[in-house]
């Protein structure tokens, strides 16, 4: 087992405020890295400017996230840092907002640094210290090392670094209540890719396996409700939040497999939301390790008490209707960007690029 997670996590109603006091805050200025509305909607916002007010902590806030953020947004997040002096960086919000943070925290302490340089770790200065507030149920970004931006040629690229891990991550189920139908079910399916992903990745030891089996476990039944249209309670949103912290730290040891990174050119084309791109190949992940390596096929559906066709139920209860229509000449000039990928080279059973032309023949002309 070889397992890293030093973030310090809160979890609970009033996450912020009952845990405050228990965190060193680096300084008397920070800029907060947000979206436009789902840190105002949500109520994190309020919650974390009162507690930064109630310490004499001054703050400035960066509200131009957008989904699939880019990297020049961060780099002008972390300029507005550094020109204010901040100390240290808060994000706020989903897996968009949180992992531009972690770059805003790069760029702030580097602000002369090129998208080469970023990508290339040519930092000269170690990153600002990062708190994050996630808001929704879905990417685990709170406890990972990983931010996943958008490059200026409009491909997302995912940069691993221990240096991006946060001090401190708050989490509260009462901020994800108000989240659309969509983006619960989008974001909950991301955790489902997670789990599964790490799972059948080389990388795979107990304890990622423990924390893929057991968020699998607690995802379920909440995910199953939303699909069916229930509003969901309070109780239920903390097991969907729980289980997307689990599947973080799954990944923590693991990173991903094929699923998210062909995944990401349907989010770069098509407008495809990050979870579903994601889990539109979680049944082909499923196939391909039931034929290559069944016990352990076995072993995943056995520990996670669900069945293949349990899995499938679920997957196409949550995924909207397939619009992505893709010409084979397409596929043919895409498939490079797979050759010798981390991600698609970690999949325990091993995928190659013409499985990855079939794979995207059969769905999608």
């Amino acid at each position: 087992m070889n397992h890293y997670m030093p973030v310090r996590l809160f979890t609970g109603e009033e996450a912020v405020a009952r845990n405050a006091d228990q965190v060193v805050w680096p300084g008397e200025s920070c800029l907060l890295v947000t979206g436009k509305a789902s840190a105002v909607k949500s109520g994190a916002l309020r919650d974390v400017t009162e507690m930064l007010e109630r310490k004499g902590i001054a703050f400035q806030v960066f509200d131009s996230v957008s989904q699939n953020p880019s990297l020049e947004s961060c780099r002008q997040a972390g300029g507005m840092a550094a020109g204010f002096g901040a100390a240290f960086i808060i994000g706020i919000g989903g897996g968009s907002a949180l992992d531009a943070a972690k770059a805003a925290a790069v760029f702030a302490a580097n602000p002369q640094l090129d998208e080469e340089g970023f990508y290339g770790k040519a930092w000269d200065r170690d990153p600002l210290p990062i708190f994050l507030i996630g808001t929704t149920s879905g990417t685990g970004s709170e406890v990972t090392r990983v931010s996943v931006l958008t490059d200026s040629r409009g491909r997302k690229h995912s940069i691993h670094d221990d240096k991006l891990y946060a001090c401190a991550a708050f989490g509260d189920p009462r901020y994800t209540m108000g989240l659309p139908y969509a983006v619960t079910l989008s974001t909950g399916i991301d955790v489902l890719s997670h789990c599964a992903e790490s799972y059948f990745n080389r990388k795979a030891d107990e304890i990622s396996r423990a924390h893929a089996v057991r968020g699998i476990r607690l995802l379920n039944a909440p995910l199953t409700a939303a699909a069916r249209g229930e509003l969901l309670t309070l109780s239920q949103r903390e097991e969907l939040y729980n289980a997307s912290i689990l599947g973080g730290l799954a990944i923590c040891g693991t990173g991903t497999c094929f699923p998210h990174n062909v995944g990401y050119y349907l989010t770069e084309q098509y407008g495809l939301p990050h979870g579903f791109a994601s889990a539109v190949f979680l049944p082909d992940l499923l196939r391909l390790a039931e034929a290559k390596m069944p016990d352990y096929a076995a072993g995943f559906y056995r520990e996670t008490g669900l069945s293949r066709d349990g899995i499938l139920k679920l997957l196409e209860a949550c995924l909207p209707e397939n619009e992505v229509h893709m010409t084979r000449e397409e596929i043919d000039a895409v498939l490079p960007r797979w050759e010798n990928n981390n991600s698609v080279l970690n999949t325990c059973c091993t995928v190659s690029t013409d499985e990855i032309r079939e794979i995207l023949t059969d769905k999608f002309t």
